[in-house]
């Protein structure tokens, strides 16, 4: 018979309970905070304004901190995405970063289920993904118990993720990661950070009508 998990906990040993922050420095830092290793996210913003971009980049610093699956469920393995990969060097990352190509929920859970799967997951877009909120939970708790990270990127109408799910995983997960003019504007529990990250210098300042 399994051991059951502790539900209950008295307020010292919450207190006292050892947590595992990733010791984030510089623009990052800024922006995220320090996070748990398991935190969970939800990177979200219109068309041509920066998603995949803001999502490399954040993928290509967390491999300095474990493996990085990045399941591309929207582009796939394509031109744009290769693009994308070659505008971030994402061969610096070696054996760190993997480009999963359109995996589906199930490889999903049997990937991460195994003792060696990457220390996070990038799921590249909500609305591709053709799960119910109940899967969006087993992932999560998952995750959860094997401390891993997991964001979500979506689709956006105006300034909310779009879709009935990624409304949910915006109130479920722990950052919100809002992108618009190719900026990153963070909200959520954040445990420091709080500044706006730009994601593409030149074309921030066009979009914004700022001088670098």
């Amino acid at each position: 018979m399994s051991k059951k998990a502790n539900r209950a906990y008295s307020v010292s040993n919450v207190i006292t309970k050892r947590y595992n922050p990733l010791e984030f420095d510089g623009e990052w830092e800024q922006t995220l905070g320090k996070p748990d290793k398991s935190f969970s996210a939800i990177l979200f913003g219109g068309t041509s304004n920066g998603k995949t971009e803001a999502a490399l980049k954040l993928a290509k610093y967390l491999t300095n901190f474990g493996k990085v699956d990045y399941d591309s469920l929207e582009q796939g393995v394509s031109a744009t995405m290769r693009d994308a990969l070659i505008r971030n060097n994402m061969e610096s990352c070696k054996n760190t970063f993997r480009l999963l190509d359109r995996m589906p929920f199930e490889e999903l859970i049997n990937r991460f289920s195994k003792p060696k799967s990457a220390d996070f997951l990038f799921i590249d877009s909500v609305q591709y993904t053709r799960i119910t909120k109940a899967q969006y939970y087993q992932l999560k708790e998952l995750m959860l118990s094997k401390g891993k990270g997991i964001i979500w990127i979506s689709q956006a109408k105006g300034k909310l993720p779009k879709g009935s799910l990624a409304d949910d995983i915006m109130y479920d997960v722990d950052l919100k990661l809002f992108v618009e003019g190719f900026k990153l504007f963070p909200d959520g529990r954040l445990n420091g950070g709080g500044e706006s990250f730009t994601i593409w210098p030149e074309r921030a300042a066009k979009y914004w009508k700022e001088i670098i």
